[in-house]
């Protein structure tokens, strides 16, 4: 998970950019920290770059596809 110290660094942000969950492989639609929704795994993805492969990293059954979402975006 996602962590910080100062949360003056951070802004609570109620967009629609938080809500869709991107394959692997996809253009990234904006910089920012993605999770994995299967696995909690966490990678950084600039604008522009493709999400990471599936190839990235294992699942076990129960996980379920790969899937990113982005938790942190910069500006």
């Amino acid at each position: 998970m996602a962590q910080y110290k100062y949360s003056h660094y951070l802004n609570s942000f109620s967009d629609p950019k938080f809500d869709p969950a991107h394959p692997p492989g996809t253009v990234t639609p904006h910089t920012g920290i993605y999770k994995c929704q299967g696995c909690g795994n966490e990678v950084v993805s600039i604008a522009g770059d493709p999400l990471p492969p599936p190839s990235h990293h294992q699942h076990s059954l129960t996980q379920g596809d790969r899937a990113w979402r982005l938790i942190v975006a910069t500006t």
